[in-house]
Order: structure tokens, then C-alpha cells, then sequence
């Protein structure tokens, strides 16, 4: 049954079945299809990704709509993101039949939001609320930090070993790639475990809640993609020292010992142990430190004519 509350109506069970079963749709794995269809679910969500009426919410992945009609209901609009063509004519449909006063606060767009790089309409978002397909969570998540400054916080839906891995901090056995990048936007919290039975179809496995409140990066943004680098080498083999990771970044081994000591950094160290502000002193101090020299080519050895024949043989030493 439909709920009407304070905060807006939220959709059941049957109405999330009648809304597929009205627009041909079937929740599909190649795109990470699972709606919430708990009430109380989306309540807690909203309640905890601690928006405001001024908050302009984009959320990526709406579905079938339960979401979003609660999101509506606390902020003062709403930004769709969906890349499914039945779900994007059905949402304002379910929006117009379900919470008609809020449809004109409703925009949605059909894109892959991996990739969107530009919203409709004068006011930027200010916040990320969203169900993430669990499948490309991560690279959505970073994508939407980096292309949208405006959004200031956020909650995200996510598979909860990602939730995990997101909220990290050094030394943790799951910290890596993805809790290095997402903290050089944000700072980043578990915000809780959602069960496998609020879901249609019920995942294998359960979600977690990850909260994020954007801060100042720890170095100027133009070092950000050479910071970036830095942090995929030294997690693309865990148990090697920063100094044998980050050789191919540097040019060479002795060039990544001398850059990491010129950051404070011990170069047996592993990046495990490294915050994202170290990652940045890294990059930063990689620009002092010269390029390794480039190895002459050796000369070609002159052909043999009758002109060089008799010519003597001369010894060239590198």
C-alpha cells in the first residue's frame, strides 16, 4: 500500500510491481536493477543523507521512482539521472499519479552517469543521493565528485563490501584505490547496512550507506591527476614497497626513493599506510626532482663497403 505521511508519499510493494508491469520493465543485472520497495527504507535513507529544503538533489539511478518521491519531499528539487529508456518516460508519470504537486520540481535525464558532464537548468546540485549500481559504484561516484563542485554532501547506496572499501582509512585491510580518491573530495563515513529483502529482486548480498561531506582537496586541483597516478601504482601491487611500486611511475627505482624521500616518505614503506595527503606530497615533490637521464642510443654500426673496408676497426666505450 501506498504511505502518505509527513514526508510525502513513498511506494509499496505492489505499487513498484504495478509500475514495472505498466512500463514493460523487468530489473535487469547487465544494469544493476534492484528497487527498494520498504517504505521505511526510504525514509532512512533520506533522513540520513541530512538534506534541507534549500538542497537541490541529483540522484543517479532512480528507477521505478521510491526514491525519488521521497527526495522530492525533502529538498527543493530533484535531478534525475537514469540511462534506461522505459524508466526515464515512466518517472514522471509515477511522480504526475503519486506526488502531483511536486512534479514540476522533478527533471530527469537520460544518460549514462559515468559520463554526464552538464544538467538542465540555472541551479547546480548541492547534493548526491543515490541507489549506485553495484557494478560501477566507484568510478559514478568519483565521476560525479569531480564534474559537480556544487555537490557539497551526499548519501550513497552501495554493495556493502564497497561500502567498506570507500570509507576506509590507511591501514585498514580493505583501504586502497577507492578510499584514497574519494577522500581527496570528501570526507567519507559508513552511514549504516541496508538488508537484501527491501530490494526487487533481493540481491545476493547486502548494501551499506556511505556518507560524504566535500572538503578542500589537499593540494591545488591541476596536481590531481598526477596524484591519481601516483595512488594506482602503489596499489597495483599491495605488497611491495613504495619504492618498487611507484619505479615505472618515477622512471626508476632510484628516482621514486629519492621523490619519496623528498615527501617524508620511507621508501620501504607500503601505500596501505599512506593517507591521501601523503599521496599529494608524493606528486608535489616529484616535480623537484630531476627525470632520469635517457640512455644515448647506440650508434649503428656503419655498413660495409668498398668505400669502409679497409677503414680500421674503432672501439666506442658508453
Amino acid at each position: 500500500m501506498t504511505d502518505q505521511s509527513l514526508d510525502g508519499p513513498l511506494l509499496g510493494p505492489a505499487e513498484i510491481r504495478e509500475l514495472a508491469e505498466r512500463a514493460g520493465i523487468r530489473p535487469t543485472k547487465t544494469l544493476g536493477q534492484n528497487f527498494v520497495i520498504d517504505p521505511n527504507t526510504i525514509r532512512r535513507i533520506v533522513a540520513t543523507a541530512h538534506l534541507t529544503s534549500d538542497d537541490h538533489v541529483l540522484e543517479v539511478g532512480p528507477g521505478l521512482g521510491s526514491l525519488t518521491l521521497g527526495l522530492l519531499a525533502a529538498s527543493s528539487a530533484v535531478t534525475a539521472v537514469e540511462i534506461d529508456p522505459p524508466l526515464v518516460a515512466q518517472l514522471p508519470e509515477t511522480v504526475e499519479r503519486f506526488y502531483p504537486e511536486a512534479a514540476s520540481r522533478l527533471t530527469v535525464v537520460q544518460h549514462d552517469a559515468a559520463r554526464v558532464t552538464d544538467l538542465p537548468g540555472a541551479t547546480p546540485p548541492t547534493a548526491l543521493v543515490a541507489n549506485l549500481p553495484y557494478n560501477v559504484a566507484v568510478p559514478v561516484l568519483l565521476h560525479i565528485l569531480e564534474t559537480f563542485p556544487t555537490v557539497r554532501h551526499g548519501l550513497v547506496m552501495v554493495q556493502d563490501e564497497v561500502a567498506d572499501r570507500l570509507a576506509a582509512g590507511p591501514g585498514s585491510r580493505v583501504y586502497g584505490v577507492p578510499s584514497v580518491k574519494a577522500n581527496w573530495y570528501a570526507e567519507v563515513s559508513k552511514a549504516g547496512v541496508i538488508g537484501k529483502n527491501v530490494f526487487w529482486p533481493a540481491p545476493k548480498i547486502a548494501s551499506g550507506l556511505v556518507r560524504f561531506e566535500r572538503r578542500d582537496p589537499p593540494a591545488d586541483e591541476t596536481l590531481r591527476k598526477e596524484v591519481f597516478a601516483v595512488i594506482d601504482a602503489a596499489f597495483a601491487q599491495r605488497r611491495k614497497t613504495l619504492r618498487a611500486a611507484l619505479s615505472g611511475w618515477a622512471g626508476s627505482g632510484a628516482r621514486a626513493e629519492q621523490i619519496l624521500r623528498a615527501a617524508g616518505i620511507e621508501p620501504g614503506e607500503r601505500g596501505e599506510k599512506l593517507d591521501v595527503k601523503a599521496f599529494a606530497r608524493i606528486a608535489r615533490a616529484a616535480a623537484t626532482v630531476p627525470d632520469p637521464p635517457t640512455q644515448p642510443q647506440a650508434e649503428q654500426p656503419t655498413p660495409v663497403t668498398r668505400e669502409t673496408q679497409a677503414e680500421p676497426a674503432t672501439e666506442h666505450h658508453e
